[in-house]
Formats: structure tokens, sequence, C-alpha cells
């Protein structure tokens, strides 16, 4: 769901919406991530790697908690002429090292991550600081409730990064498989679902009162459903042929259903769409054409559904 692919390897739909935009904040990353646990998914930063594309269109880990950017004041014995001083000497010997090892991405990825963060050092604090918002803007969010407060901060400091310029955000809910759901169905899915019902809701009403929502796409899912039929006797096992997704805002037309299953749930029997349609959905709604991003690698030319993918009109005409 995040690569389009099944085996490792191939870059992250948010690297390949990064490439092809580049950044509207050059003093925030372009492409943040953030998990409602210590826990992390399922094959971790693949998630949101760039595999053969360079490494700095990779997404950036928030930490979970109150303080989701580790290290970003620096000393109070350090001026910022003095750490200007340090950076400028360790770019210099960085890029000493790689002038011979131009084929490692990596390298440049890190001169260009401690440049980021020098920048961020004056913008960030301003961008994370929640404290700024109004009583009713947290409660919108769950932020006075035990059960919402964790994904609500999530998705209040997504519109507050996406309000400057952030290109992508990616949020993770039930980090560490918690939806995956093989046993007591009905007693796991509930708190999950009060988790982050509230959240979601509060996030889409809040960037349409700003006039946000027609210029930011959200899209909410996950790898595959549940099966309509039992699992040992209380759970539900995968289900990859028939599940749901929603998009809100970025152009998409609102009020209508695209699809549907059999009379079980189980397969996708009408307007069905893969993964490949879904990634060039999102990418022509963001005004990228899902075959004409490419990129050179060894001399094959890439692009991110890999020569698949139609864009599903339905989602702006109905």
């Amino acid at each position: 769901m995040s690569t389009g692919s099944v085996v490792g390897g191939r870059p992250s739909l948010g690297s390949w919406v990064v490439y092809g935009l580049g950044t509207d904040n050059e003093n925030l990353p372009s492409f943040v991530v953030m998990t409602d646990s210590d826990s992390r998914p399922f094959n971790g930063p693949r998630n949101w790697g760039t595999a053969f594309m360079p490494a700095v269109y990779q997404g950036v880990l928030f930490n979970q908690g109150k303080n989701p950017i580790s290290h970003l004041n620096p000393p109070e014995s350090v001026s910022a002429a003095r750490q200007r001083e340090k950076l400028s000497l360790l770019k210099e010997l960085n890029k000493r090292h790689a002038e011979p090892r131009s084929q490692q991405s990596e390298l440049e990825a890190r001169i260009r991550g401690y440049e980021l963060a020098f920048r961020m050092q004056a913008e960030a604090p301003n961008a994370i600081d929640l404290t700024q918002e109004t009583q009713a803007t947290r409660n919108l969010y769950g932020l006075d409730q035990k059960e919402t407060a964790v994904f609500g901060r999530n998705c209040l400091l997504s519109r507050r990064l996406v309000e400057r310029g952030v290109r992508f955000v990616q949020l993770f809910h039930g980090t560490g498989s918690k939806w995956d759901s093989h046993t007591q169905i009905e007693k796991k899915h509930p708190p999950l679902c009060k988790s982050m019902d509230l959240c979601v809701a509060g996030l889409l009403k809040d960037l349409k009162q700003r006039g946000l929502l027609e210029s930011t796409l959200v899209v909410w899912g996950g790898e595959f459903g549940r099966t309509p039929m039992s699992e040992k006797g209380d759970g539900r096992d995968h289900n990859t042929t028939g599940f749901t997704m929603w998009m809100a805002g970025g152009g998409v037309r609102g009020g209508q259903v695209i699809g549907a299953t059999d009379s079980l749930g189980l397969h996708a029997v009408e307007d069905r769409v893969h993964v490949h349609d879904l990634h060039a959905s999102i990418l022509n709604l963001m005004g990228l054409h899902h075959m004409k991003l490419t990129y050179l690698h060894h001399g094959r030319i890439e692009r991110p559904t890999e020569n698949d993918g139609r864009f599903v009109r339905q989602l702006v005409s109905g």
C-alpha cells in the first residue's frame, strides 16, 4: 500500500510525490511520518523509504509524544554562530568523503539533513507547538480525552505542518498491527475506532473551516480489510480482494461510492480499484501524471505505478 509492490525495493508514494513536486518550505521536512505508539509498522522505514531514488526524498519519522523532534534545541552554551561554523566544517568533511562515492545518495542526504536540521531550529519549534491552539481546537481533535489524545495530537500536528508547506504527511494508527484481529475482533476494534474517529472528523472540519481542504487531499484506509466469515470463532482473516478506502478534499467529489463487492462482501466485483489505480489517482489529483513521472535507474525508466494503473475519474466527475 505504501510502495505499490508486495516485495521490497520500490520507493514509497510519499517519496514519489516529493520527488515530483518538491517542497513549499525549505525549513521543514517535505515528507513527515508519524505513528501513534513507539512500535513501528510492519517493514518499518520501507514504508517511507526511497529505495533506488536519492535518499533525500525519504520520509522523516517524528517521535510519538510531546517532543516529536529529538534534539531540536541546541544547548544554551552553543551560539548560532558557533553552530554554523561547526556545520560548515562538517559539510566540508562530508563533501570530501562523498566525492569518490557519488553512487551513495545517503551521503548527499546526510549533508542536506544537517542543513535542514539547522534551519528547522528556527521554524520547527513554532510548527510543533500545539499550545498555540485554542482550547476549542484542541477539543475538536479530542486532545481533552484520554482515548483520542494521542492520535488527535498527530492529526492536529499534521494540519499545522500542511499549512506551513509540508508536502506529504503519513499517519499510522494502531501501529504494531493492532487492527489485525484474527481473534476477539468485537473486543479489539471498538476501542481502536473510538481512538481515531473523532480525530479524523476534527481534522476534516478544521481543514475545511481554514480553507485548506480543497488544496489538501486526505486519504484514509488500510492495507486490506477483514473477511466476512469468522476465523477462530471470534476473529476475521485478511481480505485483500474487497475493502474500503475513502478520500476527501483535494478536488475529490464527495458524497459518492465507487465500486461494490459481492453479496458476501468478500470480492470487489464492480469498478475494482487496484493499488496502482489508487496511487495513480492520488498522484493525478496532486497534479502528477503517473506515467510521466519517471526516474532513470540503471538504464531503466521507473514509474511510481510500474507502468500500470489508471486515474479513477469518478473521483472528480461522479
